[in-house]
């Protein structure tokens, strides 16, 4: 075989011309080392190079022949070539050498292409994506992409100088996964995928599965390799040991960019961030924070809901092991940690999801199906295996990697049914003729069935707010399987109730007695969401009727009962200080409000609330349970006085909350008591602590034996105004 013909052996001019044209599908059965002659032929590809030499160790350099003017380099050689062979170009008076990655085999599995194309693999992550690794004793980073209709990917980065002709990527069968490992490319390297679509556009993408990007509005994915020890062992052990249904939850729920800033009004790192909310939070005795999308996300104004970066925490405060430092710094103080998790849409932003190998590929192609009318957002394509695994594998990789606590699921009543926010026409019925999406509902059952499964004490929450059947109800009894669900009925009428000027209440008092018509169908959290202080509906503050003095003790009261209603506890941020204006995600809360008397009493009430609750087994230990709870007065519509108990198990004292939803003192007012003897009062709203009247503050009430409500004993109580009274009968 002549010299020519050896060099050229297994490659056709048409190979050549589709790695000219940067759209080849397999360049490393072109280029790297392959077996011709009795020895090797060794390919590289070039573009411009004026001299092209390849190592043959200790020292030596063979040069290689341009074979192709595109620039197609090769030499021949006797010995075995190893994988990544060093090649050295001089290009317009430079002169660079780089390892070449033609000679590698796959890194990934033909395991991994399985379970992925049955939408089964768990760590997907660890799969696809860029991953520092050490092959064949060179260190280098091994990159994948899922592409299926794409003609061809290349890697571009700092390190090729988004050349998107040095590292074409190969496809691995029928999988739809591009993968290439690139020797030499260090920890902390911006790269992304640049693909050639079927129809010839050229898209420049960022990584799905990126670990960590760079901070917007620049948008590269980083590769990242972890070097966070976790010191948590302990709180994660205790965690999976109990059920996230039963216990005290107080969640202090929080939008990290906004809720404080440094000295300079720049944004906290997490490491700067940890050790302030912990203080704060533990003063105020939340049991949890919960932290609004933390994934990667390109505009500030959409609070995270508009993600990106499905496995990646926002750069905005920092890389991802400081966000593993500040959820053990968290844990270690003793407190749990929710993350949003956004599965019902994602954006358009070109450089991420949307269209990403020029197709509908993670959104429904049918705009019915695939476009969201509120967000004006995609929606991902439920069905689709891939797809699927694609979200399981990131709402996993937030409790696996990051050890939160939990996730919340945003917006699943848009996830459930096909014909939200569409008008007739405009939405699509499913195989039986429904309005439920069925692949959506199937996604969501294996989500909970996986992370229950894996991680039992784990909460995942949904904000769902339908009456569909069952969301918190287990799989295997016919519902979705969540652990929780927030109550959005029970936030619309309370908050409708409160609004209302006090003379008004009467007529609306079925608003705060309907909640427990359905209060033991659900695992319920009772949320005061960010959703309800923004878009013109005012702070909880400023909803409140009335004078100053009365906006303040209607707030006081509705936080009362809400600590005394069946259900688990969620407050905003700003509303523990009573903030005054709306939440503005530019700038940090008004903390100076602190200076007023007024509100610091409400911090305080707030604080007195979380610490009599977790202390108070019957204000928790049966809040999903008709036993835990009792109407002693529900029916005086004209007073709008209401009263109930609470109970815990045998031992437990129980609990009476009264509530005078009226500016107006009720003097002796007579409350049907569940037990006989002497009650404490624990907690009274009006108290001049809190920046109340102090009505009523007396220490302990004696039960007389009158019939009152059904019941042989009452109390005679003095119910100040716009107020809660929580008392505790005494143990003897």
């Amino acid at each position: 075989m002549n010299r020519i013909a050896r060099l050229w052996s297994g490659v056709t001019s048409e190979e050549v011309a589709h790695l000219a044209h940067r759209d080849h599908a397999s360049p490393h059965r072109v280029l790297g080392a392959h077996p011709v002659d009795g020895g090797w032929v060794v390919r590289t590809w070039r573009p411009g190079a004026a001299s092209v030499l390849l190592d043959r160790g200790r020292g030596r350099w063979l040069a290689m022949e341009r074979i192709h003017d595109d620039g197609l380099w090769a030499a021949w050689v006797r010995n075995v070539v190893p994988p990544g062979v060093r090649v050295r170009a001089t290009r317009d008076g430079v002169t660079w050498t780089a390892r070449e990655p033609w000679n590698f085999l796959p890194t990934v599995g033909d395991l991994d292409l399985h379970l992925f194309g049955e939408g089964r693999h768990q760590r997907l992550h660890e799969v696809l994506g860029a991953h520092p690794r050490r092959v064949d004793g060179i260190d280098g980073v091994a990159f994948a992409v899922w592409a299926p209709t794409a003609r061809a990917v290349s890697v571009v980065g700092d390190w090729n100088l988004w050349d998107d002709r040095a590292h074409p990527m190969r496809t691995l069968g029928a999988s739809g996964v591009w993968e290439i490992f690139v020797p030499e490319v260090p920890v902390g390297a911006k790269y992304q995928f640049e693909l050639v679509t079927a129809r010839g556009e050229r898209l420049r993408k960022t990584d799905p599965f990126a670990a960590r990007t760079e901070n917007r509005p620049a948008q590269s994915s980083i590769v990242f390799a972890s070097q966070h020890a976790w010191g948590d062992g302990g709180w994660v052990a205790a965690r999976d040991a109990r059920s996230a249904q039963r216990g005290p939850m107080s969640v202090y729920e929080l939008h990290a960019t906004s809720w404080r800033h440094g000295p300079d009004g720049a944004w906290l790192s997490w490491r700067d961030l940890a050790p302030l909310l912990a203080d704060y939070v533990s003063a105020l005795g939340f049991t949890h924070v919960e932290l609004l999308p933390v994934s990667e996300h390109p505009f500030d104004g959409s609070w995270g809901y508009q993600v990106t970066g499905y496995f990646a925490p926002t750069a905005r405060h920092g890389d991802p092991d400081d966000f593993r430092a500040f959820v053990d710094h968290l844990h270690a103080r003793g407190i749990g940690v929710i993350v949003d998790w956004v599965p019902a849409h994602f954006p358009r932003d070109p450089h991420a999801l949307a269209r990403f190998d020029g197709t509908a590929l993670f959104e429904h192609p049918d705009p019915r199906l695939g476009d969201h009318p509120d967000w004006g957002t995609h929606v991902f394509n439920f069905g689709r295996v891939e797809v699927r695994n694609f979200l399981l594998a990131s709402a996993r990789a937030w409790v696996a990697d990051f050890h939160v606590d939990g996730l919340r699921v945003d917006a699943v009543a848009s996830m459930l049914y096909l014909d939200y926010s569409r008008p007739a026409g405009q939405w699509v019925p499913n195989a039986h003729g429904g309005r439920e999406n069925l692949e959506a509902v199937s996604l969501l059952q294996t989500l909970n069935e996986q992370l229950h499964a894996e991680f039992p004490g784990v909460a995942v929450i949904a904000e769902e707010s339908t009456a569909w059947p069952g969301v918190t109800r287990p799989v295997f009894g016919g519902g979705l399987g969540f652990t929780l669900k927030w109550n959005m009925g029970w936030m619309h009428d309370t908050l409708g109730y409160f609004q209302r000027d006090p003379i008004h209440r009467a007529h609306h008092h079925h608003q705060l007695t309907f909640g427990l018509v359905y209060a033991w169908s659900e695992h319920f959290v009772l949320a005061l969401s960010h959703d309800e202080v923004v878009h013109g509906k005012r702070s909880l503050l400023e909803k409140m009727p009335g004078d100053r003095w009365q906006r303040f003790a209607n707030l006081r009261a509705l936080y009362a009962w809400m600590w005394g209603h069946p259900g688990r506890k969620l407050l905003f941020m700003g509303a523990e200080i009573a903030a005054v204006r709306e939440w503005n995600e530019a700038a940090t809360l008004d903390w100076g409000l602190l200076d007023d008397g007024a509100h610091r009493g409400v911090s305080r009430l707030v604080g007195d609330l979380n610490a009599l609750y977790r202390a108070t087994p019957a204000l928790w230990r049966h809040d999903d349970a008709p036993e835990g709870f009792q109407w002693l007065d529900a029916d005086d519509a004209s007073s709008s006085v209401l009263a109930f108990a609470r109970f815990g198990d045998d031992g437990d004292a129980p609990v009476i909350v009264v509530l005078n939803a009226t500016p107006v003192v009720h003097e002796a007012r007579r409350v049907g008591v569940p037990a006989a003897g002497a009650w404490r009062v624990v907690l009274n709203t009006d108290a001049a602590v809190y920046g109340g009247s102090d009505v009523g503050n007396v220490a302990v009430v004696h039960t007389q034996r009158v019939t009152a409500h059904g019941r042989p004993d009452s109390l005679v109580l003095r119910v100040p105004p716009l107020a809660v009274v929580i008392l505790a009968r005494e143990i003897p």
